[in-house]
């Protein structure tokens, strides 16, 4: 498969675009936004409405797909 494009977003300005593929996990993304952004990714938490994303599983499994927005928060 081919590369997606995810964007995060912290509501405070930050917004975080990010190149991954659909079989990295979120651990992987929160990783890749870190790296961006300069903050630790253990402290980096994805959500969407009610949804946190958990760490183990794959951007596929979740259909996150190109161009989606994901709530960045930092716990």
């Amino acid at each position: 498969m081919g590369l997606i494009e995810v964007i995060a977003n912290d509501r405070l300005g930050t917004k975080v675009r990010v190149k991954c593929s659909p079989d990295d996990t979120v651990g992987d993304l929160k990783k890749l936004i870190a790296a961006q952004n300069g903050t630790d990714w253990r402290k980096i938490v994805l959500k969407k409405w009610y949804t946190t994303y958990k760490d183990h599983i794959t951007l596929g499994d979740y259909e996150i797909n190109d161009g989606m927005s994901l709530e960045l928060y930092y716990g």
